[in-house]
């Protein structure tokens, strides 16, 4: 099948496919679409690129599975590769879309693995980029959020790109184009697609904003979105690359577990890069997945100039004094003790894996803990003008490996007490960027790697496309 005419998708000419794509592919009109203009796009440009289509069986309505054989019978019969995956288990009673979210993109991932590619395509169009916004846009005005308030950084709505568990790049090529173009794309090349009835349950936020805006005053709706999205987007990143240089200038990691910011950084100029710096290492050293509140943080921050000062604010225990502002994990809603399998990420700061370990017979299971205060109070701590109450209070917040009751040492640190037992060579463990450790938007890599470089975590992967902007594609209203 040739297509020889389709919507402006200029973002397939910038993706880098050279790793093969795995298109998530529902049977809806925008991921059908999506899967139809990437093979025609490789039948031109890259024959030999590997195509994986793949569709989650969420498993939550009945005919969901014949919906997935209809989706294999197209790719069968466009000799693209296809897969189906089930999300099988337990479903929550409340929370349901997210979970069916966190759900799809893991299974996505696990397929994208499992085929060697590390690229996941979605057909999220510029009607659903409105919805996002509109849904935030409403949550930011309305009482009683359950999340902090991030000061319109969520009117930026989806990124063309995100990183998800600092592997897989998800992108997000229709960004720019509205479902009525795609569907009539379909119609032409005499394509059907199938209706989720999901789509249309107004108990749900999504469909009631989406039935909202296919009411009279939809339309402006619509066009006003698109354009609020891509300013807070070109914000957004703009502050993220200034909150980064402040990063990069005058933070330091004295210690395991401990972050110093010079003095200066309570006069800084641009006060507001600091207090979005200030809030992306409060959860990063707290292992928070969204950053703290922006008013509580601006009040934490207007407080370094007062003199010294000791609070706590998303897990993290702030210790301002004359040497320095210091940040650790406080002690309180630590993980429990849990045995050590083949990849985890430990309080949102560490990925522990366990690798090959068919050398060494394990007598009995090891164990991820925090180290204790108990023990972080024996450690020999060397100087470097950092004051050592601070560095043991920082270390007993770290994850150490057990077993049988014995502390094998600090993960990630190397051998710790006399006596303590030899650390397993199959066991490593890497920092991870807590806020950012699930999900990286595009328009946040400044910061990401300035605080991945703090930490000694692995540095972000390259976006797969070239000349990348935290903006949206141009949409047709």
């Amino acid at each position: 099948m040739t297509l020889d005419t389709e919507p402006d998708l200029s973002d397939f000419s910038r993706i880098d496919f050279s790793n093969g794509a795995v298109a998530a592919v529902s049977g809806g009109s925008d991921s059908t679409a999506l899967l139809l203009l990437l093979k025609a796009h490789f039948d031109r440009n890259a024959p030999g690129t590997k195509l994986l289509a793949v569709t989650i069986d969420h498993q939550l309505r009945p005919q969901a599975a014949a919906e997935a054989q209809a989706v294999a019978r197209l790719c069968a019969a466009r000799g693209i590769a296809h897969r189906v995956l089930a999300w099988s288990g337990h479903k929550p009673s409340t929370g349901l879309p997210a979970a069916a979210r966190e759900a799809r993109y893991r299974l996505l991932a696990e397929a994208a693995d499992a085929a060697g590619i590390g690229l996941i395509l979605t057909g999220h169009t510029a009607d659903d980029q409105a919805e996002t916004v509109l849904m935030r846009q409403a949550r930011d005005d309305g009482p009683g959020e359950e999340r902090p308030r991030e000061e319109g950084r969520g009117l930026a709505g989806m990124a063309p790109a995100t990183l998800y568990e600092w592997r897989h790049w998800i992108v997000r090529p229709l960004l720019g184009i509205r479902r009525a173009e795609l569907r009539e794309f379909l119609r032409r090349e005499q394509v059907a697609w199938i209706e989720d009835p999901t789509n249309a349950d107004t108990a749900f936020e999504r469909p009631r904003v989406r039935a909202a805006l296919a009411e009279g005053d939809g339309a402006p709706r619509v066009a006003e979105a698109i354009p609020l999205a891509r300013k807070a987007a070109a914000e957004r990143e703009q502050l993220g690359h200034r909150a980064a240089m402040l990063i990069r200038s005058l933070a330091s990691r004295p210690a395991a577990g401990l972050v110093r910011l010079d003095r200066d950084f309570a006069t800084a100029a641009d006060s507001r890069a600091a207090i979005y710096a200030l809030r992306i290492l409060l959860a990063a050293t707290g292992g928070t997945a969204f950053l703290p509140d922006q008013a509580r943080s601006e009040a934490l921050f207007g407080r370094f100039r007062t003199g010294p000062l000791c609070a706590t604010l998303s897990r993290t225990v702030i210790d301002a004094r004359r040497t320095g502002i210091f940040l650790h994990r406080e002690l309180r809603d630590l993980p429990p003790a849990v045995a050590l399998s083949g990849n985890a990420l430990w309080d949102c700061r560490r990925r522990i894996t366990l690798g090959d370990s068919s050398g060494a017979l394990l007598i009995a299971p090891l164990l991820v803990a925090p180290l204790g205060a108990a023990l972080a109070a024996k450690r020999a701590i060397e100087g470097h003008g950092t004051p050592a109450s601070l560095v043991r209070a920082a270390l007993a917040a770290e994850p150490a490996l057990w077993q049988d009751g014995e502390c094998l040492g600090l993960l990630g640190e190397g051998p710790g007490l006399p006596g303590e037992g030899p650390m397993p060579a199959a066991v490593a463990a890497y920092p991870a960027v807590a806020p950012f450790a699930r999900f990286l938007p595009s328009f946040d890599l400044a910061p990401a790697d300035a605080v991945a470089a703090l930490l000694g975590a692995a540095p972000v992967p390259a976006v797969p496309f070239g000349g990348h902007s935290a903006g949206l594609p141009r949409a047709k209203a």
